[in-house]
């Protein structure tokens, strides 16, 4: 019986294996690579701002339907059933009911009454639809125009934080190579030390050292996680993904810088334009107040009476059905509102100045931010050339430093300190490379090319 318990569970073992083996080989696939323009294109289509601001154009056509739907004719079909239990008397002259001098109460109506019919309402002239039409044409560009801000502020948002991911591994690379090479120095004095040719101090000095540098390797290898987990949200991939940057995304390329660029063609400044058209014609809606409107009404009816409910029923039941139409013209003239249109009309037009304020404001505004993205531009090359420079002599100081203490030409001390400037002109250079970036797409973002970086 043992023996075919233990034959099941070899069985049951072998068939899970397989799987289990399949699971974790997905769980140790190989990082995406993922270059800046993959990162914006992933992010455009994937990111919920973008797909909001998608679904905001296609839902401006409704609303031009919805608009449209104003002048077009309103059919309507309507039917009822009435019932009364009670008719109304009404005191009618003796004469009709051949009594002359005396007051007859005689009911009027039927008990049952059904009334069926179709009915027409068209506007002929209402200004205020005229108006609504163009206005909504002009929410849809508007939209449009928003939804290419919206991608732009994606772009800009993904870019910024991809370069801070790749900054902040290239300080980890840095402090991981400082790492190997103060461990092999921590080695040798190890060995010196066992020997009975190096110090104690010296020794314990470099352990601390080593665990100073593990400290700040594990602070940082938290804050690229951060970074990259921030860049995946930005983009709206899976936080547990794993991706991974090619070493060429930071490039320091040359860039074309204008005097003056036509900030006219900024998204910011073309989605203001379409607001102050908006406030147009918002003001002309409610100018429309003072117009009056024309319509043309039109309906048929059949209608069924008498003693029994009508439904199915015939003359010969005193059931009579007959027919009517009507058609009708109704002309509205606002003569005097209290003044609410007046007052209506102005606020539009406070409205509609106020965009004019913010269309000059922003103009400046754009202006300003390219110029300080020019000089933050040319500031940023003078200082990686600087850092760069600086970098390479700091590790040629921390070279001959290292060969001079292992023959006993450069203390302890002296070793330290050149690690140190070491690490400290690297992550300056680093971070310049940053500041150039950085600076590279504010100045790309002024020119309105940030489109570019998805392309």
């Amino acid at each position: 019986m043992s023996s075919l318990f233990i034959r099941k569970g070899l069985l049951a073992l072998l068939m899970v294996l397989p799987a289990a083996m399949g699971l974790r080989a997905q769980t140790t696939t190989a990082p995406k690579t993922l270059t800046l323009k993959e990162a914006v294109n992933y992010a455009l289509q994937n990111k919920a701002e973008a797909a909001k601001a998608k679904l905001d154009v296609e839902n401006s056509e409704y609303k031009i339907q919805e608009v449209r739907a104003q002048a077009l004719p309103n059919i309507s079909a309507s039917g009822g059933l009435t019932y009364n239990p009670i008719l109304q008397l009404n005191a009618l002259p003796g004469d009709f009911f051949g009594a002359p001098g005396t007051v007859i109460l005689a009911p009027l109506g039927q008990k049952w009454n059904s009334v069926a019919g179709v009915n027409l309402t068209q506007k002929i002239f209402d200004q205020s639809v005229f108006t609504g039409l163009k206005a909504a044409k002009s929410t849809r560009e508007f939209y449009q125009v928003n939804a290419q801000l919206t991608e732009e502020q994606v772009i800009e948002r993904v870019a910024n934080s991809y370069y801070q991911v790749y900054i902040q591994r290239q300080k980890l690379t840095v402090l991981n190579e400082t790492y190997a090479n103060t461990e092999k120095t921590r080695n040798i004095i190890k060995g010196q030390f066992d020997a009975g040719l190096a110090r104690k101090i010296d020794l314990d000095r470099m352990n601390v050292n080593l665990r100073n540098i593990e400290t700040q390797r594990t602070q940082l290898r938290n804050s690229v996680e951060l970074q990259e987990n921030t860049l995946k949200f930005y983009i709206g991939m899976p936080i547990n993904a794993a991706i991974s940057l090619p070493e060429t995304e930071m490039e320091i390329k040359p860039l074309a810088l204008e005097e003056n660029p036509d900030v006219t063609n900024r998204t910011e400044y073309q989605l203001l334009q379409k607001q102050k058209q908006l406030y147009y014609y918002n003001k002309k809606a409610q100018q429309a107040a003072y117009y009056p409107t024309l319509s043309v009404t039109a309906g048929y009816n059949y209608i069924g009476q008498g003693p029994e409910m009508p439904w199915f029923k015939k003359p010969a039941d005193q059931v009579y059905w007959s027919d009517y139409s009507t058609i009708g013209l109704n002309l509205h003239v606002p003569i005097f509102t209290g003044f609410g249109t007046r007052a209506k009309v102005r606020q539009a037009e406070i409205d509609l100045k106020k965009t004019e304020e913010d269309i000059k404001d922003t103009k400046l505004s754009l202006d300003l931010a390219y110029q300080n993205a020019k000089v933050q531009i040319q500031n940023s090359i003078s200082t990686i050339e600087l850092q760069r420079e600086n970098s390479k002599l700091a590790r040629e100081v921390l070279e001959n430093t290292q060969n001079n203490y292992r023959q006993g030409l450069a203390t302890l001390t002296d070793l330290l300190d050149s690690e140190n400037s070491y690490i400290e002109a690297e992550n300056n250079y680093i971070s310049a490379q940053l500041d150039y970036k950085i600076a590279e797409i504010q100045l790309i973002k002024a020119k309105g090319e940030l489109e570019t970086l998805k392309n």
